[in-house]
């Protein structure tokens, strides 16, 4: 059996995906809340910055990997138009489902399936634009998923990853406090999970910083890569571009 984390604990890779599904069936019925209380409400100024840098216009295809309860792929919506397309996926049914009933409640109809990022069920050379927020952390293989990500999008088409990254320096304690002991209560106190949100602070120190997510971008087959720290560094914003 090979090996990867979940958090900081070391689990087989067989076991991971089950593991992850989990926490986001837990955590999805607050999902929307428990971001805008876990960030201030800062979640949403992060994904407008990402639709903006996206530059999306009237026709354009877009993957949305990851989608959850749907704050891209219903931005992307209002932008590409009747002749676009916006495709909402997810590998998590329970979040797959509340973004939907999201977008419906919204007027919004997009084709949305349930899938793994690692195997997209997708031509080679389709979309205009991928994105994929606050999921990348969270997939076992994240040089294959890249990859696909690369397939599937078409020449000079453009990957957006946003996703929580390294701090900057100054602000590390006082962030790992509020990750290891805020977080968790918070979590524990509205959606009567605490584990999950330990988890969550624990994936992202799991994560490749900014330069090593760079790196395996480019790696997975991305001619141009560059990033935008948010908050400090908080969360980082990776545009890569296929050529």
């Amino acid at each position: 059996m090979t090996s990867t984390h979940f958090g900081f604990e070391t689990v087989d890779e067989s076991d991971k995906a089950r593991r992850v599904r989990g926490v986001f069936d837990s955590v999805a019925p607050r999902y929307d809340l428990m971001n805008d209380l876990m960030s201030m409400g800062l979640h949403r100024a992060w994904k407008a910055y990402t639709v903006m840098v996206a530059n999306v216009r009237e026709g354009s295809k877009v993957l949305d990997i990851a989608g959850g309860t749907g704050d891209l792929a219903l931005a992307f919506a209002k932008k590409v138009g009747r002749s676009g397309q916006v495709v909402h996926t997810d590998i998590n049914e329970a979040m797959l489902r509340t973004g939907r009933e999201r977008l419906l409640d919204a007027g919004v109809v997009l084709p949305t399936t349930v899938c793994d990022a690692e195997k997209l069920p997708f031509p080679d050379n389709h979309f205009d634009v991928v994105t994929v927020a606050f999921g990348l952390r969270n997939m076992t293989h994240k040089d294959a998923a890249l990859k696909e990500m690369n397939r599937v999008l078409r020449p000079r088409g453009k990957l957006l990853v946003l996703e929580f990254s390294q701090v900057a320096q100054p602000l590390r304690k006082a962030y790992d406090w509020y990750s290891f002991n805020v977080l968790p209560r918070l979590g524990k106190a509205v959606a009567g999970d605490d584990a999950s949100y330990r988890y969550l602070a624990e994936s992202i120190r799991m994560h490749p910083d900014q330069e090593s997510l760079k790196t395996l971008m480019k790696e997975g087959g991305f001619g141009h890569v560059d990033y935008h720290n948010m908050t400090g560094g908080v969360v980082a914003l990776h545009v890569g571009i296929k050529c």
